[in-house]
């Protein structure tokens, strides 16, 4: 029987408790798919890492990402988490690594960058994929009827719901205050009836938000509903974050340039979370854009299998 090293991260978050929580198996070798999908459904986490040699020996490290339901080819906290859970583990090792690498996934090559203060950690990653929006036939009214809203709380200014990727897809939601984000509840049923697949049959998840925010200097509030059996709310999405940059270029329409926007999420949880978004803009199209976050080590040990 193997032993292999876990830890397990509270990320986009400065502090334990906080933030979205993360397993990370280090000693990923020998385990096959049907290995990994069952650990990750015994971690019962949103996402569980499982790291291995990568396949450019110049590269970090080969990273699944698993929920307990299904692989994902890409996610945004399970990068963060990971990336910083290696630089932690290297430096306890007392190796030293450069502070920018690249992790595999089944999205492509991610470049990480990780930067330490004293014994918080801050990482962040270039989008594998810009964001690109896809068709999406639900009306706005049923959209918000299945998480709960009136049609008349859906959309502010001139945002709009829409279907975004970026590598993973969301169908986004904007509402008018932090009143109605607060008040929405995702009818799996109804929601499962109008949001479109994914490849490996997932739904779309719901991605709802909002300008006004609890925190000052937050540009937006946002919620991320997954339906399913059952459905649950996600404290922190990096992935969501990284297709919503889509539709903060489409209506926002930001100058040229670089620009920064930090997202809260989980505050209806109790699981506050912050997740910082960094876009550089030309000819007013994405050109390059990040996702970054603190996270922080809540637990370590082996498995034993």
């Amino acid at each position: 029987m193997s032993k292999r090293r876990y830890a397990i991260y509270d990320v986009f978050a400065d502090k334990v408790l906080a933030g979205n929580p993360l397993a990370v198996v280090f000693d990923a070798e020998g385990l096959d798919d049907t290995a990994m999908q069952r650990i990750a459904r015994e971690f019962n986490l949103s996402e569980t890492t499982f790291l291995l040699s990568p396949t450019n020996p110049l590269h970090r490290a080969n990273v699944r990402i698993f929920t307990p339901g299904y692989e994902l080819p890409f996610a945004g906290h399970p990068t963060v988490g990971t990336a910083i859970a290696l630089t932690q583990a290297a430096a306890e090792a007392g190796e030293q690594h450069a502070g920018i690498f690249v992790l595999e996934e089944k999205v492509g090559p991610v470049r990480c960058a990780v930067t330490r203060n004293g014994e918080l950690a801050f990482a962040e990653f270039d989008l594998p994929k810009l964001p690109e929006q896809l068709p999406l036939s639900a009306s706005a009214e049923a959209i918000g009827a299945a998480l709960g809203l009136d049609a008349q709380e859906i959309g502010f200014e001139n945002h709009r719901v829409g279907l975004w990727s970026a590598g993973v897809p969301y169908i986004t939601v904007p509402v008018a205050s932090l009143a109605a984000a607060g008040r929405a509840r995702l009818d799996g049923p109804a929601w499962l009836d109008l949001a479109p697949t994914r490849e490996g049959g997932a739904p779309a998840c719901a991605y709802v938000y909002t300008r006004e925010t609890t925190a000052k200097d937050c540009a937006f509030h946002a919620r991320m509903f997954v339906p399913g059996s059952p459905g649950y709310e996600d404290p922190a999405t990096g992935s969501a974050a990284a297709a919503f940059a889509g539709a903060i270029q489409h209506f926002d329409r930001p100058v040229d340039g670089p620009g920064q926007y930090w997202i809260e999420q989980g505050m209806e949880m109790g699981r506050p979370s912050r997740i910082r978004l960094e876009l550089d803009i030309e000819q007013g199209r994405i050109a390059t854009a990040r996702i970054g976050g603190h996270a922080v080590k809540f637990a370590e040990g082996t498995l034993a299998v």
